[in-house]
């Protein structure tokens, strides 16, 4: 039997997918090269933006004719949604054509979807049978994310979230936020050290608020600087050398948390730290919870504490009311950070946020309009700060082959900067250093790279 995952949205979907594939294998399930091919196909869905489910929808409307397709040359095909999308939209998938759906706390229901599918639709319906449980499943952690033959993975330590921005659909698809027992992290340390991991990133959709209480095989309470002390201990002398966290909420992210960053060289010189907007009026009707000003501290403390970080961020423009006073803060407050990169948005109207039902809705053109000015400025930082590091002798993680050139590699350095550079294949997955000699767009160009002592 073979399986087919497409996944969309955040690294936490990432992440699921892999510890989903990995309950594949253990059934004895192979990767099928694309959906055509395959027995099952899962989409792992994403409901942030409209945008990302009118493509899911899209591709379930494919997989559904070519369900009919495979129907007449008796060859099923199984289909599952699961994801943010499927725990919001529940039975109606099924509407589509979808066979199983998988909500965000429901994997432990997937052997039962493999097992289904191993013993084709049932009768002459050509429907799967379905799956009936009892009470909604609680959430649980896998025990291994690692996806197979990486030498970088995603460890989530917390998922949900309870801060309830007046535009994200996430508390209401991915729940109150539930934190990781820190002995299972350390397992799957343990586990990604024996694999020789090079670097991990620490995922959750609020990763900050991090809170064990105590209780299983780590009875002790700990908080997230106090999580990133222990995770820092675990790797010492080991394979993996860089840590990254992933997404950190300003208004969470305590001097301690700073302090034990700049203490241990394993965190990474980068921080992606989401400001949304510049205007405390904006801020406020978003329920961020910080002000501009806030923010602008965190920032500084954060580059006294760690001299040559790199910071980056996510901005949402043309929220219901924004006036062009709003839009000058964001872009002033943009001059005083200068962020290395920044994904950049306008606003998405998600049925069930409370903002949904908020006066003052931007008209698109003036969304796009102002969006394109906050682009515009970005590029003008990034190139700026990339034209700075010009000269820098840098430590990177060689990442693969470039698409470009075959005989180039792409790295990264701690910053997150991109790095193009000549050299062969089987340095992929080792740390080395080079010079950034030149620029081409948003990638930095070496001439060539030096492996780093143990590196390999």
């Amino acid at each position: 039997m073979t399986y087919f995952f497409e996944t969309y949205g955040c690294q936490m979907n990432s992440a699921e997918s892999a510890a989903l594939e990995l309950v594949c294998r253990e059934r004895g399930w192979s990767a099928a090269t694309g959906g055509e091919d395959a027995d099952l196909v899962l989409l792992n869905t994403c409901s942030v933006r409209q945008t990302a489910e009118k493509r899911v929808l899209g591709r379930i409307a494919l997989y559904r004719a070519l369900k009919k397709k495979r129907s007449l040359q008796r060859r099923p095909l199984c289909l599952v949604a699961a994801g943010c999308m499927a725990e919001r939209l529940g039975e109606r998938l099924k509407e589509r054509g979808v066979d199983y759906v998988m909500g965000t706390s429901a994997r432990s229901s997937f052997p039962l979807i493999l097992e289904s599918a191993e013993k084709g639709p049932a009768g002459t319906s050509g429907r799967y049978p379905a799956l009936y449980g009892g009470e909604k499943p609680a959430f649980a952690f896998s025990s291994s994310h690692l996806e197979e033959g990486r030498f970088r993975s995603f460890v989530p330590i917390m998922h949900g979230c309870n801060n309830f921005c007046s535009y994200c659909v996430v508390p209401y698809v991915r729940g109150p936020e539930i934190s990781r027992d820190p002995a299972s992290i350390l397992a799957e340390l343990r586990l990604l050290r024996e694999r020789g991991v090079r670097e991990i990133t620490l995922l959750g959709q609020n990763v900050n608020s991090y809170r064990w209480e105590g209780g299983s095989a780590y009875p002790g309470t700990l908080d997230f600087p106090g999580l990133l002390d222990l995770v820092a201990g675990a790797l010492e002398g080991g394979p993996i050398r860089w840590v990254r966290f992933l997404s950190a909420n300003p208004k969470d992210l305590s001097p301690r948390t700073i302090r034990v960053m700049a203490e241990h060289p394993a965190f990474c010189r980068h921080l992606h730290l989401p400001v949304q907007h510049g205007s405390n009026r904006v801020l406020e009707a978003m329920n961020r919870r910080y002000t501009r000003e806030q923010y602008l501290d965190l920032a500084g403390e954060i580059r006294a504490a760690m001299p040559g970080i790199s910071l980056s961020t996510d901005i949402l423009v043309g929220f219901p009311g924004e006036t062009e006073r709003d839009l000058e803060e964001t872009l002033t407050l943009m001059d005083e950070v200068k962020f290395l990169y920044a994904y950049m948005y306008h606003y998405n109207p998600r049925e069930g946020t409370a903002a949904y039902a908020l006066p003052g809705r931007i008209d698109e053109t003036v969304k796009r309009a102002r969006l394109g000015r906050v682009i515009a400025l970005q590029k003008k930082h990034s190139a700026e700060l990339l034209q700075k590091r010009l000269g820098s002798r840098d430590q990177v993680l060689v990442e693969g082959i470039s698409r470009k050139n075959a005989d180039e590699l792409i790295t990264r350095t701690e910053r997150d900067e991109m790095v193009a550079v000549p050299g062969k294949a089987s340095l992929i997955g080792s740390f080395a250093e080079l010079t950034l000699s030149s620029l081409r767009g948003n990638t930095f160009r070496a001439k060539e790279l030096c492996l780093c002592p143990g590196g390999s």
